[in-house]
């Protein structure tokens, strides 16, 4: 396999580079440092939350999604190149509370092409802040934990004088010959901070050992700029970003990406009013508009009738405000926030005018919502205990549709139009956090009550398709309107242990789901053909189509970081992770549920240079999902070699070799081949990257 091409690799080396290389040599003589398999993690207010920094991590693949899998208790959905969703402790999707510079927002697509990582380009991350366990309800309402990736931006300067700011990224990598540019530019001074961003990533489709992943390439281009203001006590924000992902391939589902053309906005003040009285506010608006189909980046269906094109927008309106009463580590905090969300998705054939429907029409929601928090303490233990109540609104219009629309499809959009559309809310979560410095051990605990509202796919989703909010199971779905809020009861105990040349990380927990919304069979006769549903499904190539349901299920396991020096600049670090997710009500499991793994790393870190070999092995995972179809698969373990050298102060060169030993394996948490012209099967799971190399090159300036 040529694992680098020459032209490339000139271009690559000439812009810029990224600090790949775990710091394995980091100090460690601090509670707050802690190393997770060379990832450094830091302790963010408290130990009940963490931040991966993207100079000391991995990040070869384009989505953040992918970096943020290393973390403890974390996993990677791969759906496609820019649609990989994080798994944290077995939730994934909309379960899992993700933020963009701390702004939340709708996906545009309505089976989650987008997910929230996807408008994170691996190269304009500045770090990753991951809440264990549970997010603290100032953060919103959210089933269980949650992250807030935070994109690289200019820093205010410590004097009057104007001085720039730089942090440029240049990545060639071997497996989809892809090439990555991008990074900061600005100005700032101690009052006054502007930035522009941008980044643009380009590549073919994935190769792996005995071919290559067909419709697996993927364009994505990123503009921005930020200003921020100091006056008096307090600093006014405003950022602007613009993302652009053209043709992109998904072959875990039934279409690729056209396109996402997406507009952020948010801005914001904080100031302190007084001495112990904080105050913040935001406002923000996202703005997707998407488009995908079947037939420009895989083989078109022979049957005209079948070509599909669909559409599909996203509005999210939201802000927040809270009072702090106190300092930071001693205070009263109450906050208010809202969320509304405008979903259309209109489903087309391009080669017929008339055959037409708007499979979700005008689905609103819209989300009001209070808390309080208290942060205390009592001699060593740290405490912080916070409650929310939102109230939730949700309404959609009738469908519309075309003259050529199918008899069945016609029935059910009747029937649709005809029902009640609308539904309202009530849901309260609480959030306890306590911990305790008692030196080299700090033990913490987490208990909560936590919820999420059903999706309008969930909901209103009259018409069978495959729209499952990312799924991407292969089944065909129908929506339930008379769906309840989910429900966890969670518990989390661990504690961090930090010597002077080792640290260990265990952590416990357990959640109770209750009303958790899964797919179930659409009747008691299932594959038998005696309802709308399943005669419309059946056209589909789905004789047993599911209906989203609440029923009860658990999730319980462990996981821990760990690590040693071993002699001078010599040294290990670890991660395992352990999940098991099942359902109370049946005798099944969840689908989609990482298996048992690890991730270790021996590194050797000179001066100005370092190398390191990461071992990383899977389980076999058996415990699938009967309800979903769910395919078991193999275990298996790989090796990776990477290196870096710090040429100066402000430029670093890295590369390595992924997968050294051309290893053939399959993630359990990858998708299902659709696209026919591949050197994948139909059906079968997507392989893993096969041997390939990566070079980086990271420019600084002033940071």
């Amino acid at each position: 396999m040529q694992l680098f091409n020459c032209s490339r690799l000139a271009l690559c080396l000439a812009i810029a580079s990224s600090a790949v290389f775990p710091a394995i040599g980091a100090q460690n003589d601090a509670l707050t440092d802690i190393i997770v398999v060379a990832p450094r993690t830091r302790a963010s207010v408290s130990p009940t939350n963490e931040v991966l920094m993207v100079e000391t991590e991995s990040m070869l693949a384009p989505d953040g999604a992918n970096m943020v899998a290393r973390a403890p208790g974390a996993a990677l959905i791969d759906n496609g190149a820019l649609s990989g969703q994080v798994q944290m402790h077995g939730l994934f999707g909309e379960r899992v509370l993700i933020r963009i510079n701390d702004q939340h927002f709708a996906s545009g697509g309505p089976n989650a092409m987008d997910p929230a990582m996807h408008y994170a380009p691996n190269v304009l991350i500045d770090r990753v802040e991951i809440d264990r366990g549970l997010s603290p309800v100032r953060q919103g309402p959210g089933l269980g934990g949650g992250l807030n990736a935070r994109l690289k931006q200019v820093d205010f300067g410590s004097d009057n004088s104007l001085r720039p700011q730089i942090d440029v990224t240049a990545q060639y990598r071997g497996s989809d010959d892809s090439l990555v540019v991008g990074g900061l530019v600005g100005l700032a001074n101690e009052t006054l901070r502007l930035g522009l961003i941008a980044s643009r990533e380009k590549g073919d489709d994935t190769r792996f050992p005995g071919g290559r992943i067909g419709g697996s390439s993927f364009d994505r281009l990123v503009i921005g700029g930020q200003l921020g203001v100091k006056i008096g006590s307090g600093e006014v924000e405003i950022e602007y970003r613009r993302q652009e992902t053209d043709p992109t391939g998904n072959p875990p589902y039934a279409m690729d990406i056209v396109y996402f053309h997406t507009d952020f906005l948010r801005a914001g003040v904080k100031a302190e009013v007084s001495d112990g009285l904080g105050l913040e506010a935001h406002v923000g608006y996202v703005a997707v508009r998407h488009l995908m189909n079947n037939y420009d980046l895989r083989p078109a269906p022979a049957d005209v009738s079948m070509l599909r094109s669909t559409s599909a927008d996203a509005d999210t309106f939201n802000g927040e405000a809270n009072l702090r009463f106190g300092s930071d580590s001693r205070h009263f905090r109450i906050g208010a926030d809202f969320e509304i969300v405008d979903k259309n998705v209109r489903i087309a054939n391009p080669r017929n005018d008339n055959w037409y429907v708007t499979s979700l029409n005008r689905a609103e929601s819209d989300r009001l919502g209070g808390f309080v928090e208290w942060r205390s303490g009592v001699g060593q233990v740290e405490s912080e205990l916070g409650l929310r109540v939102d109230h939730h609104r949700m309404q959609a219009a009738a469908p519309g549709y075309g003259s050529a629309l199918t008899g069945g499809a016609l029935a059910l959009a009747g029937s649709f139009g005809a029902a009640d559309r609308s539904w309202s809310g009530t849901s309260v979560d609480v959030a306890w956090r306590l911990w305790a410095d008692l030196g080299a051990i700090t033990p913490r605990l987490s208990l909560g009550h936590k919820t999420r509202a059903p999706s309008a796919v969930e909901r209103f989703s009259w018409l069978p398709t495959e729209a499952s909010g990312g799924l991407a199971d292969g089944n065909i779905y129908v929506g339930n309107p008379q769906l309840r809020i989910e429900k966890a009861w969670l518990a989390e105990l661990g504690f961090d242990w930090q010597g002077r040349a080792a640290y260990v990380r265990p952590t416990l927990y357990y959640r109770r789901l209750e009303d958790f919304i899964q797919g179930v069979a659409y009747d008691a006769t299932p594959d038998v053909i005696d309802t709308p549903v399943e005669m419309v499904a059946s056209m589909n190539g789905d004789r047993t189509p599911l209906r989203f349901a609440n029923v009860d299920a658990q999730i319980y396991g462990a996981d821990m970081a760990f690590g040693a020096r071993l002699a001078g600049p010599l040294r290990v670090d670890g991660v395992a992770s352990f999940v098991r997710g099942k359902r109370r009500d049946i005798h099944d499991n969840l689908y989609r549920v990482a298996p048992a793994n690890i991730r270790l790393m021996l590194g050797w870190e000179a001066a100005r240079w370092g190398l390191g070999v990461e071992g990383v092995a899977f389980a076999r995972q058996h415990k699938v999902s009967t309800t979903n179809g769910e395919q078991p698969s193999a275990g298996y373990v790989l090796a990776s070699i990477l290196g870096h050298w710090s040429i100066s102060n402000a430029l670093r060169l890295d590369a390595g070799v992924e997968n050294l030993f051309n290893r053939y394996y399959v993630e359990h948490l990858a998708g299902y081949n659709r696209n026919s012209g591949s050197d994948v099967a139909v059906g079968a799971r997507l392989p893993g990257t096969g041997r390939s190399g990566f070079v980086r090159l990271r420019w600084t300036l002033g940071r």
